[in-house]
Protein backbone atom coordinates (compact mmCIF):
# COMPACT_ATOMS: atom_id res chain seq x y z
CA UNK A 1 0.00 0.00 0.00
CA UNK A 2 2.88 2.23 0.79
CA UNK A 3 4.37 1.20 -2.24
CA UNK A 4 1.01 2.58 -3.99
CA UNK A 5 0.51 5.76 -2.23
CA UNK A 6 4.06 6.78 -3.51
CA UNK A 7 3.56 5.92 -6.94
CA UNK A 8 0.84 8.18 -7.04
CA UNK A 9 2.33 10.67 -5.62
CA UNK A 10 4.56 10.58 -8.52
CA UNK A 11 2.23 10.04 -11.13
CA UNK A 12 0.92 13.18 -9.75
CA UNK A 13 4.16 15.24 -9.56
CA UNK A 14 5.01 13.80 -13.06
CA UNK A 15 1.72 15.54 -14.18
CA UNK A 16 2.22 18.66 -11.72
CA UNK A 17 5.68 19.08 -13.81
CA UNK A 18 3.93 18.59 -16.92
CA UNK A 19 1.10 21.36 -16.50
CA UNK A 20 3.86 23.39 -15.33
CA UNK A 21 5.86 22.96 -18.58
CA UNK A 22 2.43 23.43 -20.53
CA UNK A 23 1.58 26.80 -18.62
CA UNK A 24 4.97 28.40 -18.85
CA UNK A 25 4.94 27.42 -22.73
CA UNK A 26 1.15 28.98 -23.00
CA UNK A 27 2.95 32.01 -20.85
CA UNK A 28 5.89 32.70 -23.25
CA UNK A 29 3.88 32.65 -25.89
CA UNK A 30 1.18 34.83 -25.04
CA UNK A 31 4.28 36.90 -23.64
CA UNK A 32 5.77 37.02 -27.40
CA UNK A 33 2.65 37.47 -29.10
CA UNK A 34 1.99 40.17 -26.50
CA UNK A 35 5.86 41.42 -27.39
CA UNK A 36 5.52 41.53 -30.96
CA UNK A 37 1.94 43.57 -30.73
CA UNK A 38 4.57 46.20 -28.73
CA UNK A 39 6.59 46.53 -31.12
CA UNK A 40 4.03 47.01 -33.97
CA UNK A 41 2.25 49.66 -32.10
CA UNK A 42 5.76 51.62 -31.14
CA UNK A 43 6.76 51.43 -34.73
CA UNK A 44 3.72 52.84 -35.79
CA UNK A 45 3.76 55.79 -33.26
CA UNK A 46 7.57 56.09 -34.47
CA UNK A 47 6.34 56.52 -38.00
CA UNK A 48 3.27 58.72 -37.59
CA UNK A 49 5.17 61.03 -34.98
CA UNK A 50 8.31 61.21 -38.01
CA UNK A 51 5.56 61.77 -40.83
CA UNK A 52 4.06 64.73 -39.01
CA UNK A 53 7.03 66.30 -37.74
CA UNK A 54 7.81 66.44 -41.89
CA UNK A 55 4.54 67.79 -43.01
CA UNK A 56 5.14 70.49 -40.12
CA UNK A 57 8.40 71.58 -41.61
CA UNK A 58 6.88 71.07 -45.50
CA UNK A 59 4.44 73.32 -44.20
CA UNK A 60 6.20 76.37 -42.48
CA UNK A 61 9.11 75.57 -45.66
CA UNK A 62 6.32 76.54 -48.11
CA UNK A 63 3.99 78.77 -46.12
CA UNK A 64 4.37 81.68 -48.98
CA UNK A 65 2.84 79.77 -51.41
CA UNK A 66 -0.13 80.80 -51.48
CA UNK A 67 0.73 84.65 -51.41
CA UNK A 68 3.36 83.48 -54.14
CA UNK A 69 0.31 82.30 -56.42
CA UNK A 70 -1.78 85.43 -55.73
CA UNK A 71 1.48 87.92 -56.64
CA UNK A 72 1.62 86.05 -59.97
CA UNK A 73 -1.32 88.18 -61.68
CA UNK A 74 0.16 91.50 -60.84
CA UNK A 75 3.62 90.22 -62.42
CA UNK A 76 1.61 89.77 -65.45
CA UNK A 77 0.28 93.23 -65.11
CA UNK A 78 3.44 94.75 -64.91
CA UNK A 79 4.97 92.73 -67.89
CA UNK A 80 1.85 93.73 -70.22
CA UNK A 81 2.56 97.36 -68.94
CA UNK A 82 6.18 97.84 -69.46
CA UNK A 83 5.14 96.18 -73.22
CA UNK A 84 2.86 98.78 -73.40
CA UNK A 85 4.88 101.87 -72.47
CA UNK A 86 7.80 100.97 -74.64
CA UNK A 87 7.10 104.37 -76.99
CA UNK A 88 7.17 106.05 -73.53
CA UNK A 89 10.88 106.20 -72.59
CA UNK A 90 10.36 107.15 -68.76
CA UNK A 91 7.39 104.94 -68.06
CA UNK A 92 8.76 101.76 -69.42
CA UNK A 93 12.09 102.58 -67.03
CA UNK A 94 9.89 103.27 -64.37
CA UNK A 95 7.82 100.01 -64.53
CA UNK A 96 11.32 98.27 -65.18
CA UNK A 97 12.45 98.95 -62.54
CA UNK A 98 9.24 98.48 -60.11
CA UNK A 99 9.44 95.14 -61.65
CA UNK A 100 13.07 94.54 -60.97
CA UNK A 101 12.58 95.42 -57.25
CA UNK A 102 9.77 93.08 -56.87
CA UNK A 103 11.58 89.97 -58.60
CA UNK A 104 14.84 90.50 -56.31
CA UNK A 105 12.05 90.65 -53.50
CA UNK A 106 10.45 87.24 -54.51
CA UNK A 107 13.51 85.65 -55.31
CA UNK A 108 14.74 86.57 -50.91
CA UNK A 109 12.00 84.36 -50.51
CA UNK A 110 12.60 81.78 -52.95
CA UNK A 111 10.03 82.47 -55.57
CA UNK A 112 12.07 82.66 -59.27
CA UNK A 113 11.35 82.92 -62.67
CA UNK A 114 11.41 79.26 -64.55
CA UNK A 115 14.40 79.95 -67.25
CA UNK A 116 12.27 79.78 -70.75
CA UNK A 117 15.52 79.17 -72.89
CA UNK A 118 16.38 75.96 -74.31
CA UNK A 119 14.40 72.96 -74.87
CA UNK A 120 10.96 71.98 -73.42
CA UNK A 121 10.60 70.61 -70.07
CA UNK A 122 7.01 69.13 -69.72
CA UNK A 123 7.77 69.84 -65.52
CA UNK A 124 8.18 73.34 -66.17
CA UNK A 125 6.88 74.49 -69.28
CA UNK A 126 3.00 74.40 -71.13
CA UNK A 127 3.15 73.74 -74.51
CA UNK A 128 0.20 75.63 -75.78
CA UNK A 129 1.25 75.61 -79.85
CA UNK A 130 4.00 73.81 -82.12
CA UNK A 131 5.44 76.41 -84.91
CA UNK A 132 8.18 76.12 -87.22
CA UNK A 133 11.61 78.43 -86.90
CA UNK A 134 14.77 77.31 -88.53
CA UNK A 135 16.85 78.86 -86.52
CA UNK A 136 16.16 76.34 -83.85
CA UNK A 137 15.93 72.20 -83.11
CA UNK A 138 12.80 70.51 -82.62
CA UNK A 139 11.30 70.79 -78.88
CA UNK A 140 13.19 74.20 -78.20
CA UNK A 141 11.31 76.63 -77.08
CA UNK A 142 10.00 79.35 -79.80
CA UNK A 143 8.28 81.91 -78.36
CA UNK A 144 6.93 82.72 -74.62
CA UNK A 145 3.42 83.61 -73.98
CA UNK A 146 3.36 84.06 -70.14
CA UNK A 147 6.28 83.41 -68.08
CA UNK A 148 6.05 80.78 -65.84
CA UNK A 149 6.91 80.99 -61.77
CA UNK A 150 8.68 78.45 -59.25
CA UNK A 151 8.88 79.03 -55.57
CA UNK A 152 11.80 76.73 -54.09
CA UNK A 153 11.37 73.55 -55.89
CA UNK A 154 7.35 73.44 -56.64
CA UNK A 155 6.08 75.02 -60.01
CA UNK A 156 3.60 77.74 -58.68
CA UNK A 157 2.69 77.94 -62.64
CA UNK A 158 4.41 76.55 -65.86
CA UNK A 159 5.97 79.02 -68.25
CA UNK A 160 3.28 78.50 -71.45
CA UNK A 161 5.53 78.29 -74.59
CA UNK A 162 5.36 77.80 -78.17
CA UNK A 163 7.89 74.49 -79.19
CA UNK A 164 9.77 74.55 -81.99
CA UNK A 165 8.29 72.52 -84.80
CA UNK A 166 10.19 71.87 -87.70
Amino acid sequence: MDEEIKQEEMQETSLDSQQEVVESEDFEAKYNEMKNEYLKVFADFENTKKRLERDKDQALEYAYEKFAKDLLPTLDALNSAKEAAKEHEAISQGIVLVMENLLKTLEKYGISEIPTDGDFDPNLHDGIMQMPNPDLQDGQIAQVMQKGYRYKERTLRPAMVAIVKN
